[in-house]
């Protein structure tokens, strides 16, 4: 149990700090600090992801930084993939989940690594190419449980128009409505193969990650983010080699 919450606040101070990528720990955290089998820990990854984005999401909301057109433009092809996704992923043996996932870690370390390179400056808004990526990145929330802000910030700015001021609270929204549905359709298979769900692990751990978001938006305020952005990318690498290592190969 405290090695859960020790996890838990680590994935809220990613939140904290970097206002995305925290929940890319979510599954290392459930498979090898609480030994949940590898699809409820995807699985169960989806709904302590939702209610954190959803409670973020929710505070962006009160402070009016949150564009509710592109919450439903991008969100709604979200779900559309993040339940295909989550009907995939339940399908499938979970050693080619984490292979993806590992992929992803890979891929998120380098973009955390290289930084941001959305500007405010809104750009015309590109529908057609707004929905197929709202799908695609639904589709890898639902097949590897993870919430892919580092995805959905980007294109939100560069295809949707919106300035980056927003782009972070609405991809909360966005995070939380695809989890939600993700996980929904999770729940539904491997119940029926008689898998069980640890409720407390994940109140749990989606309560301490709420608590240490809100610890590492302190830091983040006071500390380099830049230098911060890197040591967490070769954190992500590292990461991701043990999981290779540990859990596919």
């Amino acid at each position: 149990m405290i090695q859960a919450i020790i996890g838990a606040v680590l994935i809220g101070l990613s939140l904290g700090i970097f206002g995305s990528g925290g929940s890319i720990l979510t599954v290392p955290v459930l498979l090898y600090l609480v030994n949940m089998p590898a699809n409820l820990a995807i699985a169960s990854s989806l709904l302590i992801v939702a209610f954190i984005s959803l409670f973020g999401g929710l505070l962006s909301a009160r402070k009016k930084i949150v564009s509710w057109p592109h919450v439903w433009l991008f969100g709604i092809p979200g779900m559309i993939g993040a339940y295909a996704g989550a009907w995939g992923g339940a399908a499938v043996d979970s050693r080619i989940q984490l292979l993806v996932f590992v992929v992803l870690m890979a891929i998120a370390s380098v973009m955390m690594w290289r930084g941001r390179s959305t500007t405010d400056t809104p750009k015309d808004v590109k529908v057609i190419r707004v929905v197929i990526d709202g799908l695609l990145v639904g589709a890898i929330t639902g097949f590897v449980g993870v919430g892919g802000g580092f995805l959905i910030v980007p294109a939100l700015v560069l295809l949707g128009g919106v300035p980056m001021i927003l782009a972070i609270g609405t991809s909360l929204m966005i995070i939380a409505l695809k989890s939600f549905v993700g996980f929904a359709k999770y729940y539904s298979a491997l119940s029926a193969q008689g898998y069980e769900f640890d409720w407390t692990i994940i109140a749990i751990i989606s309560v301490a990650g709420i608590a240490g978001s809100y610890a590492g938006a302190w830091i983040g305020a006071r500390l380099p983010r830049q230098k911060l952005q890197k040591a967490f990318a070769v954190f992500l690498i590292l990461m991701a080699i043990f999981v290779l290592s540990q859990s596919v190969l």
